[in-house]
C-alpha cells in the first residue's frame, strides 16, 4: 500500500528543484488528494517564490503537479490547530476569519504576483478553487486540452478567496467574472483560453515540451528587466495615467543600472546576439 501524500515529508509533498538553466520548478506532488492544498504546502510554496526572487542564479519558475489534478483547492482535512484562547472563548473569534484568509490563500497568491521571476503555470488538470486562482495569478499559463477550471466556491456557499474577485474582472471585465463566479461552471481549457485566462493550450503529451520552450527563452531574458516589466503591468490597472507613467520611468531608470541593459545596447551597436546574466 502506498504511503498517503499527508504522511510523506513537506519536501517531497511540495518538490523543489533548479536545474542548470536556471529554471526553478515548484510542483504540487499529492495526487491521491488532487493535490488539494494544505496550509503547510502553501507556506513553503510562498517561501521558495520568495528564494527565487532573491537567488540571482534562478532566471524563470514552472509551478506544476503530478496526477491528473493542478490543484483542487484547499485541503480542510489539514487544517492547523487553533491558538490557545480561554476555556470559555468562542470557538471562533470575530477576525480569525479574515486572518486565516490574509495569512493564507492571500499570501499565496500575493508571492506568485510579486515573485521577481517570470512564473509560468503547467496545468495538466483540473484547477479549482484556490488551485484556479493560483493558476491565473501566474505570469504565463500553459494547459492541456483536457483541463477544467472551476470557480468552484459558489458551490459550496462560499465566497471566492485567493483573490479571484480581483483578478478575474480584470482578466474578463466584470460581467464575465460574474458569470464564472455566481455560476460555477466548469470552464474548459479552450474556453479559458478564449477568454484570455490562459495564454496556450497545447494536447497533453505535448505540455511539458511547450512549458519547457517559453521556460528556455525565459532563462536566457535579462531576468531584472523582467520583473520590471512585471511590476508595471500588474500595477497598471491601479494606477492613473500620471502614476504609471512616473512608474515606468522609474522602472526605466533602475532597469539602466544592470548589466543586462547595458550589454543588450552594447550588442545592437555591435550587431551580435546579446547574452544576458540576469542582474
Amino acid at each position: 500500500m502506498s504511503t498517503p501524500s499527508s504522511e510523506l515529508p513537506l519536501t517531497e509533498q511540495v518538490q523543489h528543484r533548479v536545474d542548470e538553466r536556471g529554471i526553478a520548478y515548484i510542483t504540487f506532488n499529492r495526487p491521491d488528494v488532487k493535490n488539494a492544498i494544505s496550509p503547510d504546502q502553501r507556506d513553503r510554496v510562498i517561501a521558495l517564490l520568495g528564494e527565487a526572487s532573491a537567488d540571482l542564479g534562478v532566471r524563470a519558475v514552472v509551478l506544476g503537479h503530478t496526477g491528473d489534478a493542478f490543484c483542487t483547492g484547499a485541503d480542510l482535512r489539514a487544517s492547523r490547530p487553533p491558538a490557545p484562547r480561554p476555556d470559555d472563548a468562542p470557538k471562533r473569534g470575530v477576525g480569525e476569519v479574515a486572518k486565516m484568509i490574509r495569512e493564507g490563500a492571500q499570501a499565496l497568491v500575493s508571492a506568485i504576483l510579486d515573485c521577481e521571476k517570470p512564473v509560468i503555470a503547467a496545468v495538466n488538470g483540473t484547477a479549482a478553487g484556490i488551485g484556479a486562482h493560483i493558476a491565473l495569478a501566474c505570469d504565463l499559463v500553459v494547459a492541456a486540452d483536457g483541463v477544467r477550471f472551476i470557480e468552484v466556491f459558489v458551490r459550496r456557499g462560499l465566497v471566492p478567496d485567493g483573490g479571484g474577485a480581483y483578478l478575474l474582472p480584470r482578466m474578463v471585465g466584470v460581467r464575465r467574472a460574474k458569470e464564472l463566479l455566481f455560476f460555477g461552471d466548469d470552464l474548459s481549457a479552450a474556453e479559458a483560453a478564449e477568454l484570455g485566462l490562459i495564454n496556450k493550450v497545447v494536447p497533453g503529451d505535448e505540455l511539458d515540451a511547450a512549458v519547457e520552450a517559453w521556460a528556455d527563452r525565459l532563462a536566457v531574458a535579462p531576468t531584472r528587466a523582467l520583473a520590471l516589466t512585471k511590476w508595471l503591468v500588474n500595477t497598471s490597472l491601479e494606477s492613473d495615467r500620471t502614476t504609471a507613467f512616473q512608474a515606468e520611468a522609474v522602472a526605466q531608470e533602475m532597469n539602466m543600472g544592470t548589466v543586462d541593459a547595458n550589454e543588450g545596447v552594447t550588442a545592437f551597436i555591435e550587431r551580435r546576439d546579446p547574452t544576458y546574466r540576469g542582474w
